[in-house]
């Protein structure tokens, strides 16, 4: 059976490629995060309006950073994520 994430863990998903790096090209989200380029563009404009990431210039090129709201968000869900699969729930 398949399983397919929700748009949570795909924005979930997102800040954790660009965290990893520090700053990430959207190449590197696409792929890191495992989306098409249209669904991409999509998340990137959402997370940016909603302040966890924003976008920079960088020798030519586009990256995304983490906010401190982003990376406050993805510390909350690691411990949100923890506690639930300490009752058996998997997000």
């Amino acid at each position: 059976m398949r399983k397919y994430r929700s748009r949570v863990q795909i924005m979930i998903d997102i800040l954790k490629v660009i965290h990893k790096r520090g700053k990430a090209r959207p190449t590197h989200i696409l792929y890191g995060a495992n989306l098409s380029h249209d669904r991409l563009k999509k998340y990137l404009r959402e997370l940016e309006e909603n302040g966890l990431i924003i976008k920079e210039a960088l020798g030519g090129y586009v990256v995304y950073r983490l906010t401190s709201k982003g990376l406050r968000l993805l510390r909350e869900y690691d411990k949100i994520r923890r506690f639930a699969e300490a009752f058996g729930i998997e997000l």
